[in-house]
């Protein structure tokens, strides 16, 4: 079986007797080393175990498929922030439901070669984990691989980059909410419309971005290049694409950041020139996160639903857990306007006060 970029199943990694044989030492002594037995040389275990790194070796998984599937990995990108708090409510109802248990890790890791991090994976097939979901996570040509060789179900929860052919993943509607976003600040009456997008390497940044441009041509307007901004999805950056979106000859009216915590960093940058929310510039945010109500004023922002997006992924996975392969390899769920008190029509100055 060939994935893209013409990695195949049998490239995913080498046996335990390659590695012996590389290490010098026999299966049974590579085996031992592996599987954490104490009774090896120093020596022994260091051979055996630069050997394991060198050639990128990963465990084969145990799975006994006579037992019913009882635990899954949830791997995401960061614990730390209410993005992940979200997916992970979501997962663990769903995953309630079905009577599964759920793992919450960090990762995955890769090598500086770009091989799979041996005990991320270890752990995965010690503890005989019957599928994973994983949210935001980037991984490796060598990952999917070897996913596809153990024969691990897997779904991807907003993924960061269009995944391979043939691989389940859930997101958003985030073009058609990048359209939404900007429709409702054309109809207060904006014209004068700036985009903060994330990462340009994201994928769902790239869709709400084109949403934007969508929506400014149906309304017979010209997509303005000054008025498109790239952060990082952090506030930091924000705030600094806003200051220099207010140094423009002709700075905007109203901006759509394509997260909350970038709308956060747009506030803090608009307060640093003594302008106000919506006074002198419309905010529209993305996500509907926790901190969308705190900001002073409440953000309007555009709802993508995560814990859903994070149930839903726990299904498939369920499905194809038994062998059930979904029809379509993306699901995307609705995005909505959530309006609040961030918007309104702009001033009647021509031009926002610096």
């Amino acid at each position: 079986m060939v994935r893209a970029g013409g990695t195949s199943m049998a490239a995913a990694g080498p046996t335990l007797a390659v590695v012996a044989r590389e290490a010098g030492v026999s299966v049974p002594t590579a085996s031992k080393v592996v599987n954490g037995r104490d009774d090896v040389a120093p020596e022994t275990r260091r051979r055996v175990t630069e050997a394991l790194e060198r050639l990128g070796y990963v465990r084969r998984p145990r799975f006994d498929a006579t037992k019913a599937p009882t635990l899954i990995d949830l791997v995401v990108q960061a614990l730390d922030s209410s993005w992940s708090g979200a997916v992970l409510h979501g997962v663990e109802e769903a995953a309630y439901e079905a009577g599964l248990e759920v793992i919450v890790s960090a990762g995955p890791a890769r090598t500086r070669a770009g091989r799979p991090e041996r005990g991320w994976l270890d752990k995965l097939t010690a503890r005989g984990s019957s599928g994973v979901l994983f949210n935001l996570a980037e991984l490796s040509e060598a990952q999917y691989a070897w996913l596809e060789h153990h024969r691990i179900p897997y779904v991807l929860i907003d993924p960061v980059h269009e995944p391979p052919a043939g691989v389940v993943s859930v997101g958003a509607a985030n073009w058609q909410g990048g359209v939404t976003a900007t429709e409702h600040l054309l109809a207060l009456g904006h014209e004068r419309i700036a985009v903060i997008a994330g990462n340009r390497r994201r994928m769902c940044s790239g869709a709400r971005v084109s949403g934007y441009r969508a929506a400014l041509a149906s309304a017979g307007l010209r997509p303005r290049g000054e008025y498109v901004r790239h952060a990082g999805f952090d506030e930091d950056t924000a705030r600094q694409r806003m200051r220099e979106l207010l140094d423009l000859p002709e700075p905007p009216t109203a901006v759509f950041a394509c997260s909350d915590r970038m709308a956060l960093g747009v506030y803090s940058a608009l307060a640093e020139r003594g302008l106000r929310v919506p006074d002198d510039v419309s905010v529209v945010g993305f996500d509907d996160l926790p901190e969308a109500r705190w900001g002073a004023p409440a953000l309007t922002t555009v709802r993508q639903p995560l814990a859903e997006m994070a149930a839903t992924a726990l299904r498939l996975l369920v499905r194809m857990m038994h062998g059930d392969r979904p029809e379509g390899t993306r699901t995307e769920l609705s995005t909505r306007l959530v309006e609040r008190a961030s918007t309104a029509a702009p001033a009647a100055r021509s031009a926002v006060r610096r």
